[in-house]
């Protein structure tokens, strides 16, 4: 018997969202689905989801899951015109994958819980690339039970949930999985600056660190980047900054020190104020070699990203 017997619904066909329904309709799942760039969402008809005009459409799902840029789509399409709450009939849980601050999550979770619905925040790590892979990783807090429900969606998205509680809990270990981000970028690219100055190539210094403890999915995936200067954008300076913002408020409003995080912020706003903006955050890498007075050139070699 088959473990997809609820019907999906799916707000947002960004790179990420699209990425990740496609892996619930390759799974089997019945999946309609609703972008507001209709042309976006339309592709995936080939591999077999419905494609709807409003969220509203998607009332009569069993689950929805919403992968949107912020708080305030977020908002807009659970709440606002043609929201997804705003039919008479409801789904019997919303699963929220995007990455909005812990606000207009309990927010969207209170108006949710007036219609009689169920929330999960399930934020992800990784990106396009990453979820083709099968590799993304899935945080989810909420109910229990809500969270059992989704759980074999969850898992056809991604490597595999995480639970972690109830309310907004999943929002904090996202933020704080993105302040390490953050940190483990600024010091890959301190580290690898320092190397190549002192006559390490980078991709050599950079297969050496991949093998030892210290390597990990991350270091291995960014190799590329490193090695060959490609800063299409993955995750850009900007969205790292506004992470990073969140996280050291966190912090100052639980009254726990962050001075790492906050020195790797401000590498970030210089490399936004250096103009930067819109490249792939490994541009962290050419901020610190232009302080060491280092020129970087793409060393043109074929590297594996490890996914």
């Amino acid at each position: 018997m088959s473990n997809y017997t609820h019907t999906i619904g799916w707000i947002g066909t960004g790179r990420m969202g699209y990425a990740m329904a496609k892996n619930l309709l390759d799974a089997g799942c019945d999946v309609s689905v609703y972008n507001r760039t209709r042309s976006k969402a339309e592709p995936l008809g080939e591999f077999g989801a419905k494609i709807v005009d409003t969220p509203k459409d998607l009332s009569d799902r069993d689950i929805v899951f919403t992968m949107v840029s912020g708080p305030n789509d977020l908002l807009n399409v659970t709440a606002g015109q043609n929201g997804l709450l705003t039919a008479e009939k409801k789904p019997q849980l919303l699963v929220d994958c995007s990455s909005v601050s812990e606000e207009a999550s309990a927010r969207t979770r209170n108006e949710a819980k007036k219609m009689g619905v169920a929330v999960l925040a399930a934020p992800v790590s990784g990106n396009a690339k990453v979820v083709k892979a099968g590799k993304l990783t899935i945080v989810a807090s909420g109910p229990q039970r809500s969270f059992e429900m989704a759980k074999p969606y969850l898992n056809a998205i991604g490597i595999g949930a995480t639970y972690v509680g109830e309310n907004e809990l999943a929002r904090m270990v996202k933020i704080c999985h993105n302040l390490l981000l953050g940190v483990v970028t600024q010091n890959l690219s301190e580290i690898t600056v320092l190397a190549e100055k002192g006559g390490v190539p980078r991709h050599a210094f950079l297969d050496f660190i991949n093998k030892s403890v210290m390597g990990s999915m991350f270091t291995r995936y960014k190799t590329p980047a490193f090695v060959n200067l490609d800063m299409t954008p993955t995750f850009t300076p900007e969205l790292l900054r506004k992470d990073l913002d969140l996280g050291l408020a966190a912090g100052k409003s639980l009254g726990v020190p962050l001075p790492v995080t906050q020195l790797t912020r401000d590498m970030v706003q210089k490399t936004i104020d250096a103009g930067h903006s819109g490249r792939d955050f490994a541009v962290l890498l050419e901020e610190q070699a232009k302080a060491s007075n280092l020129e970087l050139k793409s060393e043109n070699l074929e590297v594996g990203d490890g996914l």
